[in-house]
């Protein structure tokens, strides 16, 4: 289960989506959030979702690492649409007692069950096509206006940065040392749930000793590199716009126009 997390992780390849500007991957994640947010209808929704497809599609990365990145959240994602099945107004089709399943809704579950996977599809593609090096440039350089308040926003950026990259390394501590205490006849798979709680506290202690250690040698491999921040620094690479990051742009406004008009055309899929 662990091996299907990849939050966090970069894969390399050649794709257009690569080669973009970071900055502006960063932006149409978020321009793509609020998409499916502000969705009303199955029409708007399906523009946003073809619109991340097409994301996924230019990334070059096989659909199979997307669909690991969903594994996680399956229970979320089931628990919610149950949840919401019985949330909903109209002539219900099925009752027993005070639960009671309605159009509305099945309709309900169906528009939010495809908003999380969207969500997560979207934050995949920022993460699977952009190295941490780019985030911490990129979160960096739009931050930059708030320095003129005296916000750190250089080490901002890399504490966002790093801590998004020890999310897989502390994954794959963690897988390491469940395999140690299975091969030691540790079983943290049957028994009650508070037995299998307590079997986890001699996974977590070593994990956290691991934790503060790559920390600790982390900050004395900065130290040791006379890292102070962002003063004065200059960058290897300098982000500039190019005309593969102005189609990009271009297709973001053409997506949002045919959105705005899905949007106002059709009702709202759900009943308020």
């Amino acid at each position: 289960m662990l091996s299907d997390i990849t939050l966090g992780q970069y894969f390399p390849a050649k794709s257009p989506l690569h080669r973009a500007d970071p900055r502006l991957k960063i932006c149409l994640t978020i321009f793509s959030i609020v998409l499916i947010f502000c969705a009303g209808n199955f029409f708007s929704l399906g523009a946003a979702v073809a619109y991340i497809g097409l994301g996924m599609a230019l990334s070059r990365i096989a659909v199979k690492l997307y669909l690991r990145s969903l594994k996680p959240i399956l229970f979320l994602v089931v628990f919610t649409a149950v949840l919401n099945v019985f949330y909903g107004t109209g002539e219900p089709l099925w009752q027993w007692g005070v639960f009671k399943i309605t159009q509305n809704g099945l309709v309900n579950s169906l528009f939010v069950s495809i908003r999380i996977i969207t969500l997560i599809l979207a934050s995949s593609v920022l993460t699977f096509t952009t190295s941490p090096t780019q985030l911490t440039d990129a979160i960096e350089r739009l931050l930059r206006p708030l320095s003129r308040l005296r916000v750190p926003v250089h080490e901002f950026a890399m504490m966002m940065t790093i801590a998004l990259r020890f999310v897989p390394l502390l994954l794959e501590e963690t897988d390491k040392i469940m395999s140690a205490q299975k091969a030691r006849g540790a079983d943290m798979e049957s028994g009650s749930v508070l037995q299998r709680i307590k079997a986890l506290v001699p996974i977590l202690i070593p994990l956290f000793v691991s934790a503060f250690r790559r920390a600790y040698d982390l900050a004395i491999a900065m130290e040791s590199r006379c890292y102070h921040g962002g003063g004065g620094r200059t960058k290897m690479k300098v982000l500039r716009f190019g005309r593969g990051d102005w189609l990009v742009l271009g297709s973001a406004v053409l997506a949002l126009g045919a959105f705005i008009a899905l949007n106002i055309v059709f009702p709202p899929a759900v009943a308020r």
